[in-house]
């Protein structure tokens, strides 16, 4: 079955009934939670596979943060957690050990605990942003990027269209230090193609949404659609609502668009090899 399907599945939240003294619990932690699309996805994805497992939403204000993630830890039958806005970068420091991914971030959004009790971190946002992206046939080798929030996603969007082959990427953030430090980290690794700009890069192949600006109706635009290229795309990787107003507002000017879900979509094969899921 298609990893998309498992979206608008009736059937998405587990039944009570299911749940044993031998299932195993995840989480995915956020501020907010409520549209997170992970425990749906991930639920039916146990369902399927013979998974006596549960995945369940938890907000967690910033502050609160380091005591949920210490006492999750320590929940015997937990076995690993997920991480959306706003923790992805501070979470980092609750991890024993973190991938090649999440290092260049500076971020994780998966964390799993190993058998001899420790915890590993990684990060598949931005190997889901490009499979998702590449996937809807649009290229990224050669192509110059902006991107628009510093963030947890941002970062490790950051360094996977790199890694991808991206010719440059621009990266813009309300705090212009977090914009300098990420492009200064990624510069160690692609020397000459990172840079921190105030504004949108005219010339922009892609340019990306990585903020929250557009979780709710009324939130304004994360950035003017003024002066990009005609041939440009505008993606966005917030989930829910699947078209936010900026992708509708880029389309409404000819723009093509790509929308946040297929980000999600492609990591839910990585997130069942990480949390070995048979």
């Amino acid at each position: 079955m298609a990893v998309a399907s498992f979206v608008n599945d009736k059937r998405d939240a587990p039944a009570v009934e299911s749940i044993t003294g031998r299932t195993r619990l995840f989480a995915v932690l956020g501020d907010p939670v409520a549209q997170v699309m992970a425990p749906a996805m991930m639920n039916r994805l146990f369902r399927e596979r013979g998974v006596d497992a549960a995945l369940i939403p938890v907000e967690v204000s910033p502050g609160d943060l380091a005591a949920v993630v210490e006492g999750l830890k320590r929940i015997g039958n937990l076995d690993g957690f997920l991480v959306t806005v706003p923790h992805k970068l501070a979470v980092c420091r609750h991890a024993d050990r973190l991938s090649e991914a999440a290092r260049l971030a500076g971020s994780v959004n998966a964390m799993r605990r190993e058998a001899d009790g420790s915890w590993s971190g990684d990060n598949f946002d931005g190997a889901g942003f490009v499979r998702g992206l590449l996937g809807a046939g649009h290229a990224i080798a050669g192509k110059r990027l902006t991107l628009v929030g510093a963030g947890g996603a941002g970062v490790a969007i950051a360094a996977a269209v790199l890694q991808a082959g991206a010719s440059t990427v621009s990266v813009v953030d309300i705090d212009p230090a977090r914009a300098e430090a990420l492009a200064g980290r990624l510069g160690e690794r692609w020397p000459g193609l990172a840079r921190a700009a105030s504004s949108l890069d005219p010339a922009s192949d892609v340019v990306v949404n990585a903020t929250p600006l557009g979780l709710r109706e009324d939130d304004p635009l994360p950035f003017a659609l003024d002066g990009l290229r005609a041939e440009a795309i505008v993606a966005d990787i917030i989930m829910k609502p699947a078209q936010t107003r900026l992708l509708r507002e880029a389309a409404a000017r000819g723009l093509r668009t790509h929308p946040g879900l297929p980000m999600l979509n492609e990591q839910i094969p990585l997130y069942r090899e990480f949390f070995r899921i048979p």
